[in-house]
């Protein structure tokens, strides 16, 4: 226990106010952006509008939720980030669990290991890899956005770090019994390394999520976008061709209104996922592995 000291108390005041200041830099501008998503066309183009919406109107969302393209991009995103997250835990996993043995147990180990490091440092460009997609016949096909990320050398180096403090102990008791390999990585590895999993899921999810730059690249159809390629058309490029937009309610919906609604829309599906996943980040990457 630590004495309540005045230095201590000075200390647990800053600390206190530095962590609200940094929590409110993060909320307010997501606050900001549901107002304007909320308010009327006038106040949100004469930048009126605060943490509060101005003339409250749900007229973006509703143009918004109606758009087929919008929705199909954004069950697209769901797809992409589902299985993507899948797999990319599957394949570190299965690279992982071998990487984090001894040379005496896996031969050759660290030329592996060495071989996974060099496509981190030394890559071929996006040309080379482009023609790769191309020859491959993945262009213009949904899982264009999910088999060229599954390896993730990083996540594996991460796991394969995790990997290496799971007791020998409970792996010895696990061959004694007669278990093989996958049954020790299905029984003990992985239900000990929940936290490295979680953390490395949402690692995976986060980057689903957000990636556009590849649907840009190997996407011919803007109907077939994942969500964060959709938005980066309508709000970065200002292209409104998918938008369907009558007279009408050219005249009552602003630009900003759009883009904000949008932006809320494809933030909310993290923000409803990372509570459930908050509990494990908070026990670490390294958390022990003998349960009491």
């Amino acid at each position: 226990m630590y004495r309540k000291t005045v230095p201590y108390r000075i200390f647990n005041v800053f600390n206190t106010v530095f962590l609200i200041c940094a929590a409110l830099a993060c909320v307010i501008p997501l606050i900001h952006v549901l107002a304007v998503s909320f308010s009327a066309k006038s106040a949100a183009d004469g930048n009126l509008v605060g943490l509060w919406p101005v003339d409250f109107t749900t007229i973006a969302y509703e143009k918004t939720i109606n758009n087929s393209v919008f929705l199909h991009s954004l069950w697209v995103s769901v797809k992409r980030t589902v299985l993507g997250t899948a797999g990319i835990l599957a394949v570190a996993c299965l690279a992982a669990y071998p990487l984090s043995k001894e040379n005496a147990q896996f031969r050759g180990r660290s030329i592996y290991s060495w071989v996974f490091v060099f496509t981190m440092i030394f890559k071929g460009g996006l040309v080379p890899f482009y023609i790769v997609i191309q020859n491959i016949r993945l262009m213009d096909s949904f899982w264009v956005l999910v088999i060229p990320g599954l390896v993730n050398v990083w996540l594996i180096i991460l796991l394969m770090n995790f990997f290496r403090g799971v007791p020998r102990e409970l792996e010895e008791a696990a061959l004694i019994d007669g278990s093989g390999h996958f049954g020790i990585l299905w029984r003990i590895y992985l239900p000990v390394s929940l936290p490295a999993l979680a953390t490395l899921g949402l690692f995976a999810m986060v980057w689903h999520w957000n990636s556009w730059f590849d649907g840009l690249l190997y996407l011919s159809s803007k109907e077939e976008y994942p969500l964060a390629s959709f938005l980066q058309t309508v709000i970065v490029s200002r292209d409104f061709s998918s938008m369907s937009f009558s007279k009408y309610e050219f005249e009552l919906l602003s630009q900003k209104t759009i883009n904000a609604a949008q932006i809320f829309i494809g933030a909310l599906p993290v923000l409803i996922v990372y509570p459930f996943l908050q509990r494990f980040f908070v026990k670490g990457l390294v958390m022990g592995s003998v349960k009491e």
